[in-house]
């Protein structure tokens, strides 16, 4: 064998030792349980239940079932995952148990099948440390009673001995928005007398721990503590949870509080109201202080809401017509008689109000608004009327209808004060007279309006009259106005002509002085305008003169006087335009009678500029 085989054996025995173990308990697991050996797997335990026994315990002790001390029968103790030894199948039988699990939104009702009995008038039993059931031992070591457990185990795996504990699964309590839960216990002191609900007690963290909850006092039955929206651990063989609405006030009205539990309450109103109490808050009976609009988390079954409108309401003594409260339903058009016997119906609206601090008080006296308009308004209103009617004929009851609802308005007003209701208005509606008197006073009403049509038409003709005379005298008087116009334009005319005459008169006599001052003024300008320019012309022709002398005497000193003579003639004949030459000339340069001058003087005659002269050089 190598050295580092032997290095690695004597390094690891123990090690390759359990490992050849496993491996022979894997391929030869029937011959090792023979030999007393269980392997229990990781998600399980073994239940062991022992066949015989041959020590002093042979025999479990009367009305026990599972064994604590080695007795036959059912064993506490279970065995954990892994290796057992000693397990003979011939004493032993072990089942192996998958480890119970809860799942989310669960929880585990726990009953036992062994342990102390319960206590007479006990329903549930009382909560013992045991690691959440898990340690049977502890459980039976330590008082565990048998029976349904107040302890619940939540979501999870656990190891648990199914030999003594059964366990089944319920819902965990969930309780929604804008709902509140109210809680029946099964187990607790009894109710006090006259009591309907347990009172509060602290320190059970909302009835998931039944133990504490005794311990404290708690009572069984119905309980005044709600429980508010969310999730709850609660066991269902202690309290059972209905699940009701939030109670809700809305805007414009207040809610009055009816407690039927709490302590026996001291009423705050004195002297000065004497149809009832009212408590502070949190005593038995009427609460002075009323809720304000919103939702309330209030247990139905311990307390009642009443809802009064704190905004004006409408009652309409009218028959077939009813606001959307339904307070007027009952209500009926009123029926009266007037002093002269006739009877007749009224229709009549009462607007009320009542004030917020008084609600309360409202519903001491009378326990609801309904109980008001019933008891209250309906026979205070109606009788008003039927007695303000028979202290007045019928024609004058219709007449001075305004005037009786004033005094209706103040009457009811001063009556309602003394119930803490206000009176805002009181309003008379249709009046129904007898259909025989309303003919009759058709008919009179009838004969008086043709009356009043004759006078009119009479008092017309009168009108019409006194309109033809005066249209007659606007017709003359336009006349006389016309001829007195005439006279006038006449008179006017006559004097515009005198006027007219003068002024004409007066404006030639203007016009002929105008037009002398003018002559004389032009005859002035025109001899200065003559002077001047003839004094300019004089001096002109002097400057062009001379110039023309000095330029002549220059041109005379530049040639002899004969050729300037000769030019200022050719010049004079070329202007007339007379062609006294041809346009070229061929002369010789030697002759006497052709020279330059001549040349020239003959391109000039012709057009006034130089011409080409051509010379003849051979000649």
């Amino acid at each position: 064998m190598d050295t580092w085989l032997i290095d690695l054996w004597h390094e690891h025995t123990r090690l390759i030792l359990f490992v050849a173990f496993i491996l022979l308990i894997a391929a030869y697991r029937p011959i090792l349980w023979l030999c007393g050996v269980i392997m229990v797997p990781d998600d399980s335990i073994g239940v062991v239940t022992k066949k015989f026994s041959l020590g002093k315990h042979r025999e479990l002790p009367d009305g026990s079932i599972v064994a604590l001390n080695g007795e036959a029968g059912f064993q506490a103790d279970t065995l954990t995952p892994g290796l057992h030894f000693g397990l003979w199948p011939v004493q032993y039988r072990v089942d192996l148990v998958k480890f119970f699990t809860v799942p989310p939104g669960k929880v585990g009702c726990v009953e036992a099948c062994d342990g102390k009995p319960l206590p007479t008038g006990r329903v549930i039993a009382r909560k013992v440390a045991c690691d959440s059931f898990q340690d049977a031992r502890a459980f039976l070591t330590n008082g565990g009673e048998r029976g349904p457990q107040m302890a619940l185990i939540g979501p999870g795996m656990y190891r648990i001995n199914p030999l003594l504990f059964r366990i089944e699964l319920a819902n965990v309590i969930d309780i929604p928005d804008n709902k509140v839960g109210v809680v029946t216990t099964r187990e607790g002191a009894p109710l006090a007398k006259g009591e309907i609900a347990g009172l509060t007690v602290e320190g059970h963290n909302l009835f998931q721990d039944p133990q504490t909850f005794i311990d404290h006092q708690g009572t069984k039955g119905l309980q005044e503590q709600v429980l508010l929206s969310g999730r709850y651990f609660i066991n269902p063989r202690f309290a059972t949870i209905e699940v009701v609405d939030m109670f809700e006030v809305p805007i414009a009205h207040v809610g009055v509080v009816i407690a039927f539990v709490g302590k026996e309450g001291k009423d705050v109103t004195g002297e000065q109201f004497r149809h009832g109490n009212l408590v502070s808050k949190g005593e038995k009976g009427v609460w002075v202080e009323p809720l304000d609009p919103g939702k309330y988390p209030i247990n139905p079954y311990t307390h009642k809401v009443c809802n009064v409108p704190t905004a004006n309401v409408v009652l309409n003594w009218a028959t077939g017509k009813t606001e959307a409260h339904k307070l007027d339903a009952n209500l009926s058009t009123i029926t009266v008689r007037s002093a002269d016997g006739f009877k007749f119906n009224l229709d009549v609206s009462q607007i009320i109000h009542i004030p917020r601090n008084d609600a309360p008080k409202v519903i001491a006296r009378f326990g609801g608004v309904s109980a008001l308009v019933t008891q209250v308004l309906e026979p205070t209103i109606g009788n008003y009327f039927r007695n303000a009617a028979q202290g007045s004929d019928i024609i004058d009851f219709l007449k001075n209808r305004s005037l009786r609802q004033e005094e209706a308005r103040h009457a009811i007003s001063g009556a309602l004060r003394e119930y803490n209701v206000g009176a805002v208005d009181t309003l008379i509606g249709d009046i129904v007279p007898p259909d025989e008197l309303m003919k009759t006073l058709t008919d009179r009403k009838i004969a008086e309006q043709e009356r009043v049509t004759y006078e009119t038409r009479r008092q017309a003709q009168e009108v019409k009259q006194q309109l033809e005379q005066a249209t007659a005298l606007a017709a003359t008087q336009a006349k006389v106005v016309d001829a007195e116009r005439q006279v006038a334009i006449a008179q006017f005319n006559a004097e515009a002509g005198v006027r007219s005459a003068e002024g004409l008169a007066r404006a030639k006599k203007i016009n002929a002085e105008a037009d002398a001052q003018a002559k004389k003024i032009n005859a002035e300008a025109d001899a200065t305008v003559l002077r001047s320019v003839g004094d300019a012309e004089a001096a002109k022709t002097n400057a062009v003169g001379s110039a023309e002398a000095a330029v002549i005497k220059l041109k005379i000193a530049s040639m002899e006087s004969g050729n300037y003579a000769m030019v200022q003639v050719a010049e004079a004949l070329a202007k007339s335009g007379v062609k006294l030459v041809p346009d070229i000339v061929a002369g010789n340069g030697g002759s006497a009678g052709g020279t330059l001058v001549d040349v020239l003087l003959a391109n000039i005659i012709r057009d006034g500029r130089p011409q080409r002269v051509v010379a003849d050089s051979q000649s």
